[in-house]
Formats: C-alpha cells, sequence, structure tokens
C-alpha cells in the first residue's frame, strides 16, 4: 500500500501521533528513535542500522552507558540552574521538565535505575543539597561554575576595597581636625536647670552671644584647618594620578598583540580529541564490513569530543562512529584543510608540500591574525581535507 499523500486525513493523524510522547517501552536509546507500536518497534530491531548500533555497543557497553549517564546528568543539571538557580525544588517538578523535551535521554539507560537514586547521587557527589521530606525528596543546586565563583569574589573585594577607603578618609579627616585644634580635648558643655527668682520677673533669652559664638567657630576652625588640609590633598591627589598612569602604561598593547595573546593560551595545549564538523575522514574499522571499510565520509556533527556522526561519499549512509574508528584524510596539494590540534586549532590552511620521510606537511594559514603564516611539520594526524 503506497504512503499517505502529504495533506490526507491520515497522513495529518500520523503528525499529530508523532508531537508528543510516545510510550517508553518502543523507543531505541542507541538509535535513539520512537516507534508508535509494537508492529513498528519489532522491525525496527529488525532492520540493518539498528544491527550495526548493537555491534558498535557490544565492544564496550560500560562506555556507552557511561555516555548516556553523563548527558542525562549534564542536561538535568543545566535545566535545574537555568530554571531554578540555587533556589529549593521537587525533584519531580523538575524531572517532569526534563521528559517534555522529545529528544531527553530515557533513564532507562543510565547507570540510575530510580529518580531517587539519582537524586541521592547528586547529594553524594556534591552537585546539589538534597533533603528527604514526607512530600518526597528536594533539590537545591550549589553554583560551582568558576566564572560565579570569580565574580562573588571580586566584588567582595571592591566592597572590602571602598571600606578601606572610607575608614582611611574618615581617620585623615579625624587627623586634621585633632592638629587644628592643637591636641587640646573638646570641653563638653555644663547644662543647667531654668529658673526663675521671682514670679513677677520676665525670662530673656540672650541669642546675640550664642549665634557669634557659634559663627566664630567655623571660621576659626576653617581658618585653622585650612592650611594643613590643602597641604596634604594634593599629595594624595599625586599618589592617585600617579598610580592610574601607571596602570594604564600597563595595560597599553596593541589590539594585534591581544589578539595574538587570547588565542595562544586558548589553543597552546594539545587535546585527546580531534572531530570537528565539516570534514572528510576515511573509516578504518573492519567491523561495519567491506561496504565501508576504507570509504571516505564527511562529519555531520560531533558528540561527546569523541563521537561523530558521519555520512558517507558513495552511498549516504549515516553512522555514528568513535574517533579510533576513522582516521584524517590527506588532500592533493593547494586544497584547503582543517587544523584539528596544537596551537592553531580550528584553523583553516592550504596543504603547500608533503614529507613523506616524517609523515608531516607544510601548510599555509588561510584564516586568523596570522594569515599568510608557514608552520612546518604538521603531523598527519593534525590536520583533515575540509569537505
Amino acid at each position: 500500500m503506497g504512503k499517505a499523500d502529504f495533506l490526507s486525513p491520515k497522513a495529518i493523524s500520523n503528525r499529530i501521533k508523532a508531537k508528543g510522547l510516545q510510550k517508553l517501552r518502543w523507543y531505541c536509546q542507541m538509535c535513539q528513535k520512537q516507534c508508535r507500536d509494537e508492529n513498528g518497534f519489532k522491525c525496527h530491531c529488525m532492520s540493518e542500522s539498528h544491527q550495526r548500533q548493537l555491534l558498535l555497543a557490544s565492544e564496550n557497553p560500560i562506555k556507552f552507558m557511561d555516555f548516556f549517564s553523563q548527558e542525562f546528568k549534564n542536561d538535568f543539571l543545566e535545566l535545574l540552574r537555568r530554571r531554578f538557580g540555587t533556589k529549593r525544588v521537587h525533584n519531580n517538578i523538575v524531572y517532569n521538565e526534563y521528559i517534555s523535551n522529545r529528544e531527553h535521554i530515557h533513564m532507562n539507560s543510565t547507570q540510575w535505575e530510580t529518580l531517587t537514586d539519582f537524586t541521592k547521587w547528586l547529594g553524594k557527589e556534591g552537585y546539589c543539597k538534597v533533603d528527604e521530606t514526607p512530600k518526597g525528596w528536594y533539590l537545591q543546586y550549589i553554583d560551582r561554575d568558576p566564572e560565579t565563583i570569580r565574580r562573588q569574589e571580586e566584588l567582595e573585594k571592591k566592597k572590602k576595597q571602598d571600606m578601606d577607603d572610607e575608614e582611611r578618609s574618615a581617620k585623615f579627616i579625624e587627623e586634621q581636625v585633632r592638629r587644628g585644634k592643637g591636641g587640646r580635648d573638646e570641653e563638653a558643655p555644663v547644662y543647667t536647670e531654668l529658673k526663675r527668682e521671682s514670679e513677677g520677673e520676665k525670662v530673656a533669652f540672650n541669642l546675640n552671644k550664642g549665634a557669634s559664638c557659634s559663627a566664630a567657630g567655623p571660621s576659626t576652625t576653617s581658618s585653622t584647618l585650612g592650611p594643613s588640609a590643602l597641604q596634604a590633598a594634593p599629595s594624595v591627589k599625586r599618589k592617585e594620578s600617579g598610580h592610574t598612569s601607571v596602570s594604564k602604561e600597563k595595560k597599553k598593547k596593541s589590539a594585534l598583540e591581544e589578539i595574538m595573546e587570547i588565542e595562544e593560551k586558548k589553543k597552546s595545549e594539545r587535546t585527546d580529541y580531534w572531530l570537528q564538523p565539516d570534514i572528510v575522514v576515511k573509516v578504518i574499522t573492519k567491523q561495519l564490513g567491506e561496504k565501508y571499510h576504507k570509504k571516505k565520509a564527511v562529519v555531520k556533527s560531533v558528540q561527546d569530543r569523541y563521537t561523530a556522526v558521519i555520512k558517507m561519499i558513495d552511498s549516504g549512509d549515516k553512522l555514528k562512529l568513535d574517533q579510533s574508528h576513522v582516521e584524517t584524510v590527506i588532500p592533493a596539494l593547494g586544497k584547503k584543510v582543517l587544523l584539528l590540534n596544537g596551537a592553531h586549532r580550528e584553523t583553516v590552511a592550504i596543504l603547500d608540500s608533503i614529507n613523506e620521510k616524517n609523515f608531516s606537511a607544510r601548510l599555509i594559514l588561510d584564516s586568523g591574525p596570522l594569515r599568510g603564516k608557514t608552520i612546518d611539520e604538521i603531523p598527519y594526524e593534525d590536520f583533515s581535507k575540509l569537505a
């Protein structure tokens, strides 16, 4: 029977059914495929692609379980951090939001059997604060992001520095006041009760004397404090301006030097993973049969740094392979390649020459701030042909 038309009722019904979450028992985690019924799941288990994935998983099943467990843990904690922050929340609420995504990693493919076991594990490993209540288990995310910690330390340091500046200014003012008074302590005022000698006597207040004293007081103090305060202020200002000029001289760098310094710091270390999208690789494993052995493919995407989804150039088939099952491809001279490791990782270059004795090549950088620079003795495994 032919396939239903795009706008036919049957096709519309199929799309509506495929929209939401399906039954977990008809989901294949290895192939990441959701079947609608038992017959579809049975047909999928008998398919060639499913058998290939089982062959790959049988080589190292613990590695695949660790991969799915790591993905589940990372996605769960990312949702908890982004959606709830450091608030205390029930673990079922977080899990229900997590599984609402149709492409989520299912828990039956991880090392944890239940959500309670996973919650206890998060508390044991120090990712969250967990506590059990009559209503269930609650989570509270512990934010250990280095950037967040660094920002908090900078805020505390700035606050402490501001307080130190205020205290220093207050001590400086107190010292100037003490000098202006000549080291004499201020006499405390004496307050007396208002009394009348006779009932007929009128009470009169002489405010001129107090006002003149109060008016004379600040002028005297200001005249006394003036010279010492004015003499000390410029020295403080000169020190601050000198410190600012030194810091500006230290920070003065050209834009090219800053870019080169950032790139060198970012890419100076070699890594044990090298897969990158849009490069051409060659399948070297024999476990998939002669159909794919020594055939070229294009890397479509990279998962978990060590696993790639590739598309065969000849047949168009898509496979998911580990980086140990493929190798780099060396193009003809003058073609573009992508550097996969070392100081110039993720940089496009042109193949200039090949040294067959040392299994290395000479490349000319074709992108970045160092474009046009020639680099020698690049091993074959550190670059590959661009698709």
